[in-house]
């Protein structure tokens, strides 16, 4: 009787801790190249650091600003000065959180032997362009630990999006004592430490990565999830197959050739919704073939037929013939004229500046195209190779390489054209601007121009809205006028959401954290 009563309550135990444990299975594209919010570059990498890691400003369900790290700051009267309050926080090794932690961070982050490509984010911050650029001492970074829980921090001009920029992972904050102690190693599942709603439990490359619910979160009682599982998912037709099998409960993407059928049969769970993101092609203009050849890159600018490609993508695209993404407050996109010619007349001109560049059908240019493993992308790829093929003449060899692969070739420059794409980190045209500052690090078209850096220096002094939106336009007229990239299409957001899946907000950011999800079945 005993050994029956003791078999039914352990079954009743373990039923009822299987019961009560909450878990939410995502998948996330790409394999994460770095874990480490300093050294992160892509969205692969953002939604994870996003559940770890909280900044001094952190992101409602809806992915407006709200009090993170910070319950509260001040701003003096010239806009300059920010002060920064510190809640009360631990890390989820259960040290606390200091305004120390911050300084760290952003020191690291400008400091040129980290290697951030997200440094110039700083770059409002007093001496934080002079540090990367390896002219000023690290620690003349314009940020101070007042004391535990006041953070100061000086910035060069005004900035009105200085609070989008916080939410960034690169000023998120880090544990020094972590970092110091396993150096490159402290990324590993067993020595990561974040100040987030979630922490690493697990990580099996190139599969999936789990977190679990971090109890020194300041905001863990208003966490409803156990447990979130990021599953690798590059192929997109095997993702939709795990989504209908019940394996996922939210899909990073959908195939663009299924969207009818989905729409048709799935109607209630396919979430797409316009955000601020542009996909495009970028030029290698360090070296030849495309430095000092800019009748060529025109000429495939305007041989790439917007209109066939967005229709490939399938899903309520539109073109894009500018960088910054339309919606953008209190700014409006600069479009070329040709943006009004019908496709026969861009091809016509292309053809023309083919011709002048010292190509024809008879003579082509030979050229590789790089794009990152994603069967979205090898279509618009192989879409694009055909277009200029068809159009000009030109023979394209398209090379796929996996994300770290992919991000590096582009980091070093060893391409000729890459596929990419870029999706704004705060409500504000800089943030795409900002891209192609000299020197910068995601400048991963070597873009080297003095007068479009000193327009976007400019604008960042300017305090009046109006002339601060004006100075950007011509920065954005003068980016796509060298043509040093192609702007192909703005993106839209296409997920597949189950129906207890329950909690988050359709946003033009495209982030979705996890700590605002429930489930609900």
């Amino acid at each position: 009787m005993q050994r029956h009563l003791l078999a039914t309550l352990l079954l009743a135990a373990l039923c009822g801790g299987a019961q009560a444990e909450t878990i939410f299975r995502r998948s996330n594209d790409a394999e994460p190249a770095s874990m480490d919010p300093q050294l992160a570059q892509g969205m692969p990498e953002m939604h994870i650091l996003r559940d770890m890691f909280v900044g001094l400003v952190d992101e409602d369900a809806g992915a407006r600003p709200i009090p993170g790290a910070a319950a509260s700051w001040d701003v003096s009267s010239d806009g300059k000065t920010w002060t920064f309050h510190l809640r009360e926080a631990n890390w989820s090794d259960g040290k606390p959180v200091t305004a120390d932690d911050f300084v760290y961070a952003w020191r690291r982050a400008v400091d040129p032997e980290t290697g951030s490509k997200y440094a110039f984010f700083l770059y409002p911050v007093k001496n934080a362009k002079e540090i990367a650029e390896g002219t000023a001492a690290v620690d003349s970074l314009g940020i101070t630990a007042v004391d535990a829980h006041t953070l100061r921090v000086e910035l060069n001009n005004p900035t009105p999006y200085f609070t989008g920029l916080l939410s960034n992972a690169a000023t998120y904050p880090v544990p020094r004592h972590v970092v110091e102690k396993y150096g490159k190693d402290w990324t590993r599942a067993e020595h990561i430490v974040g100040n987030g709603a979630f922490k690493m439990r697990e990580w099996k490359p190139s599969a999936s990565i789990t977190l679990e619910k971090s109890p020194t979160y300041y905001g863990a009682a208003q966490v409803a999830l156990d447990k979130v599982i990021y599953y690798v998912s590059e192929d997109k037709n095997a993702e939709l197959q795990r989504y209908r099998a019940g394996e996922l409960d939210w899909t990073a993407d959908v195939p663009n050739d299924q969207i009818k059928w989905l729409s048709e049969n799935l109607g209630d769970e396919l979430s797409i919704h316009n955000y601020l993101g542009t996909y495009y092609f970028g030029f290698n203009l360090t070296k030849e073939p495309f430095k000092d050849a800019p009748k060529l890159r025109e000429a495939l600018n305007l041989a790439l037929d917007r209109d066939r490609i967005v229709k490939l993508a399938g899903s309520g695209e539109t073109p894009a013939y500018g960088f910054v993404t339309p919606g953008v407050s209190g700014y409006t996109p600069y479009i070329p004229d040709y943006a009004a010619w019908d496709y026969a007349k861009r091809l016509e001109r292309a053809k023309k500046l083919y011709s002048e560049a010292g190509y024809s059908k008879d003579k082509p240019f030979k050229v590789e195209l790089l794009y990152n493993s994603n069967d979205n992308n090898k279509k618009v790829a192989i879409a694009v190779a055909a277009l200029w093929k068809e159009g000009l003449g030109v023979e394209t060899t398209l090379t796929n390489k996996e994300w770290k692969a992919y991000l590096n070739d582009r980091r070093e420059y060893k391409t000729q054209i890459f596929r990419g794409s870029w999706m704004g980190d705060y409500d504000d045209a800089n943030t795409y601007l900002d891209l192609f500052i000299s020197g910068g690090g995601s400048n991963t078209i070597g873009l080297n121009d003095p007068e479009y850096d000193k327009i976007l220096a400019a604008a960042a002094a300017e305090t009046d809205a109006g002339k601060r939106a004006a100075l950007l336009q011509s920065a954005e007229k003068r980016l796509i006028d060298q043509n040093g990239l192609i702007p192909v299409y703005y993106f839209v957001s296409k997920h597949l959401v189950k129906p207890y899946v329950k909690g988050y907000e359709a946003n033009v950011m495209n982030h979705w954290p996890s700590k605002y999800i429930r489930i609900e079945k």
